[in-house]
């Protein structure tokens, strides 16, 4: 049976008015896989208030790392939107999820497609050396409103780039896609029109989408889920879950709350 731990906030940022990450504490019995997420809350009235949330930090990491949106008017974002470091939060210890690499099928590229805070599981996948063991391109796409909702373009960029342990497999495999929709960027549509049209595989010089070699993980909004679903489907992938790996994974486990 789960438990809950309390774990101390260690620190906040606020990207924008519309998102936030915070870091934990990890208690040392916590176990998950990249790609998973956990419930997390705060009391409120002597109960835990929880929702889930997918693990940015990968599983080797001694802190938690999360990212939020924040909804003015949602049981728990609005307040946890207002948590400072010494606060306490509540996670539960049991970690589930589906964007996690057994349940892909083997190939040769790894299309990781997120928008708005869907980007959270993948900072998990992409800090694992597994992930370029198994594949020779990791693509990792995230759309966004705005520029300045690209959360973690340093750590893609320069840190992961850098890491003593598995740099150099990041500099040859990952691929960093950011896309936009509301203003002037080097890339810029959603990221199921770009998929469906080719324009995103032809702009970093990889072929049309093939059930052959691309895998894909997708995590995001339901409307971004449900389009890039369908569009998988009809190009024969199938979805893969812990008792049959397929051809991609979903995660409907979107905090909008």
């Amino acid at each position: 049976m789960a438990s809950i731990f309390r774990e101390r906030v260690l620190s906040v940022h606020h990207w924008t008015d519309r998102q936030f990450s915070f870091t934990t504490t990890r208690d040392p019995s916590f176990r998950f896989l990249n790609g998973q997420f956990t419930m997390i809350g705060i009391e409120v009235d002597g109960k835990p208030l929880l929702r889930a949330y997918s693990m940015v930090s990968a599983n080797y990491e001694e802190q938690l790392e999360f990212l939020s949106i924040k909804v003015p008017d949602g049981p728990l974002t609005s307040r946890l939107l207002h948590i400072k470091v010494g606060d306490t939060l509540l996670v539960n210890s049991k970690a589930v999820g589906t964007l996690i690499l057994q349940n892909l099928l083997p190939g040769k590229t790894l299309y990781l497609l997120s928008t708005g805070t869907g980007l959270a599981p993948f900072m998990s996948v992409i800090k694992d050396p597994e992930t370029y063991e198994m594949f020779e391109k990791v693509v990792l796409v995230h759309g966004c409103r705005e520029v300045s909702e690209l959360a973690y373009d340093h750590v893609i960029t320069e840190d992961l780039p850098n890491n003593e342990f598995f740099g150099e497999q990041v500099k040859e495999k990952l691929i960093y896609y950011p896309t936009v929709t509301r203003e002037a960027f080097r890339h810029q549509g959603r990221v199921t029109t770009l998929m469906d049209t080719g324009k995103l595989p032809a702009d970093i010089g990889l072929p049309p989408l093939d059930i052959e070699h691309d895998r894909v993980m997708i995590c995001g909004s339901p409307e971004m889920l449900r389009d890039t679903k369908d569009l998988l489907l009809k190009r024969g992938y199938r979805e893969g879950h812990m008792e049959s790996p397929g051809h991609f994974v979903i995660e409907r486990a979107f905090v909008e709350k």
